[in-house]
C-alpha cells in the first residue's frame, strides 16, 4: 500500500494552476523522481505532500488516512512523518543559530529524546550525514554549500520521518559535491526504509537515485514509469524531448537529437488550457485529435507500469 498518495490534487494560485489534478503515490522504502522545467509545478506538488502548502482541490493521504488540513493534533502529528529538504540550505537554516541549535530544535519540539540526551543525539545525526562532531558550536555561514545542506538533511532526518521531499537538493552545489549528497539520500532512504519524493531537472540524478519516475508539465503528471522503462522507452514527446537535450560527451549523425527537440520556452500555467494536449504547441508529432482531445494518463499496452498522456503513446518513435 502507498504511504503518501495524491488523488486530483490541483493548487490555484489567483490565475494560476499550478498543479492540476495530480493524482500519484510514493511507497514505503521507495524513491519517486519528479522532473520537469522550471516553472512546472513540482515543488507547489512537493510542498502540498508534506503539508506546506494546502490543496485548492483534491485529496491526500498518508498510511491509508485522509489528511485533514484544518486539523491541528493531526498536522502537528504529520510534521514528523514528513519532512523536506530545500532547494537552498542557506535560506533555509537561520543564521542566527549555531547549528547544534539548528539540529535539536525538532528534537525539542517533538520530544524525540530526553533533554539529557539531546546534545548526543545532535552529534550522531552530524556524523551520520558525514559532518564533525566539533561544528556544533558554529554558524551557517561559517560552511560551505555541500556541508550546509548535509546540515538540512540532519535536521530533516532528527524527527525520524517516514516520507521526504528532497526539492532540488543538489542544483546549487558543485558536480563532485553532488554525488556525495546523492548517495547520502540513498544511504538515508535505504537505512530507514523512507519514501522519498526527489524533485530535480536533473535526469543523471533522477536516473541514479529513483526506482520510478514521473514527468511534469504545466501543473499536470505527463509520463510515469520505472526508471529504466522511461529513459530506455519513452512514451511522450516531452519526455523525449528533455532525454535528447541531455549533452552527450559523443554526437554521431546517428545519435542526433531527433525533431523532438524542445525549441520554445514552456508557455505561462493558467486556468484552462482547453480542450486539447497541453503540450501540442510545442510538440512535433501534434496532430488534429491534439488540440481537440485532452489524453488522459493511462497505462501503455506493451509497458506494464508505464503510463503516458499522449494520444501517440503506442507509434512515439524512441530515438534517444
Amino acid at each position: 500500500m502507498a504511504l503518501v498518495e495524491a488523488r486530483g490534487v490541483s493548487k490555484l494560485y489567483s490565475l494560476v494552476r499550478a498543479v492540476d489534478k495530480v493524482t500519484l503515490s510514493v511507497g514505503t522504502g521507495e524513491t519517486l523522481g519528479l522532473v520537469g522545467e522550471s516553472g512546472c509545478g513540482k515543488t507547489t506538488l512537493g510542498r502540498c505532500l508534506v503539508g506546506l502548502t494546502t490543496p485548492s482541490s483534491g485529496e491526500i493521504y498518508f498510511d491509508g488516512n485522509q489528511v485533514a488540513p484544518d486539523d491541528p493534533g493531526q498536522r502537528r502529528r504529520l510534521c514528523r512523518e514528513r519532512q523536506i529538504v530545500f532547494q537552498d540550505p542557506y535560506a533555509s537554516l537561520d543564521p542566527r543559530w549555531r547549528i547544534e541549535d539548528i539540529v535539536e530544535e525538532p528534537l525539542r519540539v517533538h520530544n524525540i529524546v530526553p533533554p539529557s540526551e539531546r546534545h548526543a543525539e545532535v552529534v550522531r545525526l552530524l556524523t551520520s550525514v558525514g559532518l564533525s562532531a566539533d561544528i556544533t558550536n558554529h554558524y551557517p555561514h561559517e560552511f560551505s554549500g555541500g556541508q550546509r545542506q548535509r546540515i538540512g538533511i540532519a535536521r530533516a532526518l532528527a524527527v525520524r520521518p517516514r516520507f521526504l521531499v528532497a526539492d532540488e537538493p543538489v542544483s546549487a552545489l558543485d558536480v563532485s559535491i553532488r554525488a556525495q549528497i546523492l548517495n547520502l539520500l540513498s544511504e538515508a532512504q535505504r537505512d530507514r526504509q523512507l519514501a522519498m519524493l526527489f524533485i530535480t531537472h536533473d535526469l543523471g540524478a533522477v536516473r541514479h537515485i529513483s526506482s520510478r519516475v514521473a514527468v511534469m508539465y504545466l501543473g499536470a503528471i505527463i509520463e510515469e514509469s520505472p526508471t529504466e522503462g522511461l529513459f530506455t522507452s519513452p512514451r511522450h514527446p516531452y519526455t523525449l524531448a528533455l532525454l535528447n537535450a541531455v549533452p552527450q560527451p559523443r554526437v554521431t549523425q546517428a545519435s542526433r537529437p531527433s525533431p523532438s527537440t524542445l525549441a520554445d520556452e514552456m508557455p505561462a500555467l493558467v486556468p484552462t488550457l482547453g480542450l486539447g494536449c497541453r503540450f501540442r504547441a510545442r510538440c512535433a508529432f501534434a496532430q488534429k485529435i491534439c488540440a481537440e482531445s485532452q489524453p488522459p494518463l493511462t497505462e501503455v499496452d506493451d509497458l506494464p507500469g508505464h503510463k503516458s498522456a499522449c494520444h501517440f503513446a503506442q507509434q512515439l518513435p524512441v530515438t534517444v
